[in-house]
Parts: C-alpha cells; sequence; structure tokens
C-alpha cells in the first residue's frame, strides 16, 4: 500500500503562519498536520505501508523535505518527494508523482485531520471517504444508488443530492487506472475552475463501470484559516485525552500557575503566574508569564506575557506582551 499526499503551496488563508512554514507542517496537538494524517491513514487501512509520497513546491527546502522523509520512515515506508511548482490543481498535483502511482494507494490532501474507524472495501475499484455534513450545499458530495455505490460526484449542489461531503481522502486499488485516466485530462486539455481535477480522472473510471464506494469518517477537521485550526487543535486536543494520551511534558516548569486540560505542553516550557487551558498546545521552549491562554495555538519558543489570550494562534519564536485577546501573529513576531 502507497500513500500519496499533494501538499501544494504554503497556503494564503492562513497567512501570517505559512510566510515560514507550510501549512500542513504547522502543528496540531503537537504534531504537524501531515504527521498526524499520514499516521490516521496508516491506523485505518491496518497494512503494511509501502512508499509514502509527498507532492511539495521546490521553495519548501531541504530541512523540510528532510522532515517528510522522516515521518515514512517512523511507518516504516519510502519517502519521496515530487514537486509541483505551478498551482495547477489536483489532477496535476497527482500526476506529478506519476512513478509512485501503481498498485494500491490512498491519496490524502494535507490539510484535513480525521478520525475513522471502518474496514477498508478492497473489492471495490475505489473508496471515497466522506463525511456526513449539515450543509451539503457548500461541499462537493457523493450520488448514491440503491447498492450503496457512489455513482456521480456533485460540486456544491444547489438542490439536495445527500448530505454525504466528500473530503479529499481517496482509496484506489489499483491507482494505475486513475494515471492513465489523468493522463488523458491532461493531454486532452480538460479543465475546471483553471486547474486539471481528479475528478476528471475519477468521473471516466465511473463511465468505464467501476465501482466506488463511500468511506465514512467519525470526525474531519480542516486546518484552512486561522479559526478553524485553532478549533481543530482545540478538537485533537480533546480527542487525545479521552484516548489516555499523555500530553503535558513531564519537566514543564510551572510556578504558581495552572494548566486545564486538555492541553498539549512540549518540552522546556515554562509557565509563572499564569494559566493555562483548556485546549490549548504550547510548543517546545515556550516560556508565559502573567497571563491566562485558552482556546488558542503557541508554536515553539515564543514568549507570551501579560496576557490574556483566546482563540489565538502564535507562532515559532515570537514575543507578545499585551492586552489583545483573538490575536493571529506568526514566526519571529514582535507584539508589545
Amino acid at each position: 500500500m502507497k500513500i500519496i499526499v499533494p501538499m501544494a503551496g504554503r497556503g494564503s488563508r492562513l497567512r501570517p503562519h505559512t510566510l515560514t512554514i507550510p501549512k500542513p507542517l504547522i502543528p496540531i496537538a503537537g504534531k504537524p498536520i501531515v504527521h498526524r494524517l499520514v499516521e490516521d491513514i496508516a491506523g485505518v487501512l491496518n497494512q503494511e505501508i509501502e512508499e509514502v509520497a509527498f507532492i511539495i513546491h521546490e521553495s519548501f527546502g531541504k530541512k523540510v523535505e528532510e522532515e517528510l522523509i522522516a515521518i515514512a520512515q517512523k511507518l516504516g515506508a519510502k519517502g519521496t518527494i515530487y514537486y509541483q511548482n505551478e498551482a495547477l490543481g489536483t489532477g496535476h498535483a497527482i500526476m506529478c508523482a506519476k512513478d509512485s502511482l501503481s498498485g494500491p494507494a490512498v491519496i490524502a490532501y494535507a490539510d484535513t485531520l480525521i478520525r475513522a474507524d471502518f474496514d477498508l472495501d478492497q473489492n471495490a475499484d475505489s473508496v471515497i471517504w466522506v463525511k456526513q455534513v449539515d450543509h451539503p450545499e457548500a461541499f462537493g458530495v457523493i450520488n448514491l444508488n440503491e447498492a450503496n455505490e457512489i455513482v456521480e460526484l456533485v460540486e456544491k449542489p444547489a438542490t439536495f443530492v445527500s448530505d454525504l461531503a466528500v473530503i479529499g481522502i481517496y482509496y484506489f486499488k489499483d491507482v494505475s487506472v486513475l494515471k492513465n485516466e489523468l493522463q488523458l485530462v491532461l493531454d486532452n486539455n480538460i479543465i475546471h475552475g483553471g486547474e486539471y481535477q481528479i475528478n476528471d480522472g475519477i468521473k471516466q473510471m465511473m463511465a468505464k463501470g467501476m465501482v466506488f464506494v463511500p468511506g465514512k469518517v467519525d470526525e474531519w477537521m480542516d486546518c484552512g484559516n486561522k479559526n478553524v485550526t485553532v478549533e481543530t487543535n482545540s478538537r485533537m486536543l480533546s480527542f487525545l485525552h479521552n484516548d489516555g494520551t499523555h500530553l503535558v511534558d513531564f519537566d514543564v516548569m510551572l510556578e504558581n500557575s495552572t494548566i486545564i486540560p486538555p492541553c498539549y505542553i512540549g518540552e522546556d516550557v515554562v509557565i509563572i503566574n499564569a494559566t493555562v487551558g483548556p485546549n490549548v498546545s504550547l510548543g517546545n521552549g515556550c516560556h508565559v508569564v502573567n497571563s491566562t491562554i485558552k482556546n488558542s495555538l503557541v508554536q515553539t519558543h515564543s514568549h507570551i506575557k501579560n496576557a490574556n489570550l483566546d482563540n489565538a494562534m502564535i507562532g515559532n519564536h515570537a514575543s507578545f506582551d499585551g492586552n489583545f485577546t483573538s490575536i493571529s501573529i506568526g514566526d519571529y513576531s514582535v507584539l508589545e
């Protein structure tokens, strides 16, 4: 089994944080988004992972590439890096990794997190992972026949089709079939919204009678912008806490302070005259003094004092001193 992870660009909706770090590497509950995604998919598949292929922009740099390779190696898999230097769509991104498109594979976009527990139907030609949503008109959804097979993909339907939204994770029994269909999409310049889309390859597979079925996830968490990323961090902390995961480093320095779970507290964190939590992530090396922080995500080596933070997101090596509440500041920022 292979996992193919298109990571696209850095992500403009999460600026300023993505000016210095690609969005899939932003930590959620102390672990990068893409790391959690790959681990969760591997857990659902419950089989040996042969390769994890990441499609990135070349500007991400060698350090990022090394981190991605390490994610694959932790699963006992080979890590492979491919480049997509032009934003030409999901279908184009997948084809940038065409040398890895053979055999059974999962394709997963690296800006989402899931919680799922289902048995993968390996008899189907493909499984499209979906989540039941309250407002399907805002999403791409699937249409099912009486045999619970997917017969149609509908983008943001004006009238009700179904409430099962496509979340951007797909299993293919033989991903080379998708590769062949996407090659036809590229060769024939089939473009929607100015981009080559995976859906056009999937629709051609359906037209040839291949069987697609849904795989329903229990939780689907987005990391598209600051507010939903902070919310996703809170939800993930709650899940991990309820699973019994130890989230607070044993050597955290506490002085006249309280940690209200669930919280992730990394290594070498100092908390003085402060209340932290619930739903807070503090990365390695953070210092918090004379502050109250809740429902917030703070990356590494940042210093916070005299603050009352709620729904805040702070990058790496930042310094914050003030009365602002729902802030979003990136790496190496100073706000006093």
